[in-house]
């Protein structure tokens, strides 16, 4: 707690007091890449990612411990009949991550990633946000503490995802606070509604947003208002991977949500994150634009649960085995280009 008393004050200075990336580190993964045995430059974007990668782990690009992190939440909002599916899936979803037997889990053995699951007091939704608050500054906080512990076991490439039905409600609202725009602008069909449940889902937004107006000039008001326990857990693991030096990958639409919160209290506080995927959830792609990001993935994935960041941690685990394990030009005995 703060000398103030005031939950959210810590995270403000936090986020006030962002380190900044390695430049030592940067300078020398550039020099290496210049004598690999390939055209400056040919490997695309993967050479960008090894840079990324040593920018903000301060050291030569490589991948030893990536985790997948799931934070699952449930919200009171879905009271509303937003959503064709029952807040009780979440938890049995979590159960099905838990037994090997979600997509998340496939692919996580194909790429080798570690997976840790968080469940976040799933028999206790956060408020109505059409009617309250969802959550507290307390528990807000806590919750935000709670996601800076994920880290724990020496990770070095985190990808945080999420599991939460109605979330992609809260997802727009939050954008909706943030951007401005209209409640259908942000508003997509998440796990199927269609026809009445996504007229009551933009109208659950729309009233949402209306009922928090006067305190949505600050972010991590926003966040404790508008939020869901998932969202304000993967601000927590964001912000702790970026004083730990260690690189993010975001997954989808909810994630995003979560990082946009970050952004909005220091536009600096992404720079250690890649968007791993843009998915079919419409406002997924304006959302990622307000980020000034571009995703490493499209593949018209909207599943959440990490799916989109783990895929794209593939891409991140291929960019720093080129860069370590390519041989030099001199290694090779390869002529290097004429002056």
């Amino acid at each position: 707690m703060s000398a103030s008393g005031l939950p959210f004050d810590d995270f403000r200075e936090l986020l006030r007091a962002l380190p900044g990336p390695d430049g030592a580190a940067l300078s020398a993964a550039r020099a290496r890449d210049q004598d690999l045995t390939k055209p400056p430059g040919a490997l695309g974007r993967l050479e960008e990612i090894a840079f990324w990668l040593a920018a903000w782990t301060g050291r030569a690009p490589a991948v030893t411990r990536p985790l997948v992190a799931i934070f699952a939440g449930n919200h009171g909002v879905t009271k509303h009949g937003i959503t064709p599916y029952p807040s009780s899936v979440t938890a049995q979803m979590v159960e099905n991550f838990a037994a090997g037997g979600a997509a998340i889990n496939q692919i996580c053995v194909a790429y080798d990633l570690g997976l840790k699951i968080f469940d976040l007091a799933l028999d206790y939704p956060t408020g109505d946000i059409t009617q309250e608050a969802a959550l507290s500054e307390r528990d807000c906080a806590a919750t935000m503490a709670f996601g800076m512990e994920a880290l724990a076991g020496g990770t070095d490439l985190l990808c945080v995802g999420e599991m939460g039905i109605g979330n992609t409600t809260i997802a727009a609202a939050i954008n909706l606070a943030l951007y401005g725009g209209s409640a259908a602008d942000w508003v997509g069909p998440g796990t199927g509604s269609t026809g009445e449940l996504m007229a009551r889902k933009v109208a659950a937004v729309e009233q949402a947003v209306a009922l928090h107006r006067d305190h949505l000039a600050d972010p991590l008001e926003v966040l404790r208002r508008l939020g869901g326990r998932e969202v304000a857990a993967m601000a927590g693991a964001i912000l702790a991977a970026r004083m730990q030096k260690v690189p993010v990958i975001i997954d989808g639409y909810v994630a995003t949500a979560a990082g946009a919160i970050l952004q909005a209290v220091n536009p600096a506080a992404l720079d250690h994150c890649l968007i791993g995927h843009v998915s079919a959830e419409p406002g997924h792609l304006a959302a990622i634009q307000k980020l000034g990001k571009t995703p490493l993935l499209a593949l018209g994935m909207r599943l959440g649960e990490g799916t989109g960041a783990a895929m794209a941690a593939g891409v991140v685990k291929a960019a720093a085995a080129c860069y370590s394990g390519m041989a030099t030009f001199s290694q090779a005995g390869v002529s290097g280009a004429q002056a």
